[in-house]
C-alpha cells in the first residue's frame, strides 16, 4: 500500500512539474509571437494558457494586453471595438478574482484610455475621469509601482497636450517611474516588466 502511494505521488509530482513545463513553454511561445509582431496569434495562444490555467491570473493579463496595445494601432472601428471587447472579457476574468491588482488596474485604465483614443469626442468625457480615478486608487495601494506611475503621468500628458496646460510636473513623474523601473523586481520572468523603454522615450519628449 505503502509503494501505491508513493507510485501515485511521485506521479502527480511530475505531471505537476511536466504541466508547469508547458506554461513555461508556452508563454514563451507566446511572447515570441508577439515579439515578431503576430498579435493575432499571440492573442489566440495566451487565451489557450489561460483555459488551461485558470488559477493563474497573467495569461489573461497579456491576452488583454495585447488585444488593447493593438487596438490603439488601428483606426477601423469594427476592429477596435472586436479588439478591447475581447480584453476588457478576458481582465474582467481577473478582476472578477482580484479587483485589486494594480497591474490589472493600469490594464483597465489603459483599455478605456483606447477607447478614448478612438473617439475622443464621444469617449474623453465619459471614460477620462473613471482613468484618473483608477489610477489615483492603484497609485494609493502600490505607489512604487513605476507602471502606475508611468501610466498616469502619460494619461496626464495626453490631457495637457490637448488642453494646452503645463507638463513639467508630469515629466517629474515620469523620472520618478524611470527611477522606480531600476529597482522593481518582477515577481517571476513572466510577471508584468514592462514600460521602461516608454519612460526613457517620454522623457526625452519632455527635454
Amino acid at each position: 500500500m505503502e509503494k501505491v502511494v508513493f507510485i501515485l505521488a511521485l506521479t502527480l509530482a511530475s505531471l505537476s512539474m511536466l504541466a508547469q513545463g508547458n506554461y513555461e513553454q508556452g508563454m514563451q511561445n507566446a511572447f515570441q509571437l508577439w515579439e515578431e509582431g503576430k498579435n493575432h496569434e499571440a492573442s489566440a495562444l495566451f487565451e489557450r494558457i489561460a483555459a488551461a490555467e485558470k488559477d493563474n491570473w497573467l495569461p489573461n493579463y497579456y491576452l488583454a494586453l495585447v488585444n488593447t496595445t493593438t487596438a490603439f494601432q488601428i483606426k477601423d472601428s469594427k476592429q477596435v471595438s472586436a479588439l478591447l471587447s475581447n480584453a476588457q472579457r478576458a481582465l474582467d476574468i481577473e478582476m472578477d478574482k482580484d479587483a485589486f491588482n494594480v497591474e490589472l488596474m493600469v490594464l483597465q485604465a489603459m483599455i478605456h484610455t483606447a477607447w478614448i483614443a478612438h473617439d475622443p469626442m464621444n469617449n474623453g468625457q465619459k471614460l477620462s475621469g473613471t482613468v484618473m480615478q483608477i489610477y489615483g486608487q492603484a497609485e494609493g495601494i502600490a505607489p512604487n509601482n513605476p507602471r502606475v506611475i508611468l501610466s498616469k503621468a502619460e494619461f496626464e500628458m495626453g490631457s495637457a497636450q490637448f488642453f494646452g496646460t503645463e507638463i513639467a510636473p508630469i515629466c517629474v513623474q515620469i523620472e520618478k517611474a524611470l527611477q522606480l523601473f531600476d529597482t522593481f523586481k518582477p515577481q517571476t520572468p513572466f510577471h508584468p516588466n514592462w514600460g521602461k523603454e516608454r519612460a526613457i522615450t517620454l522623457l526625452n519628449n519632455c527635454k
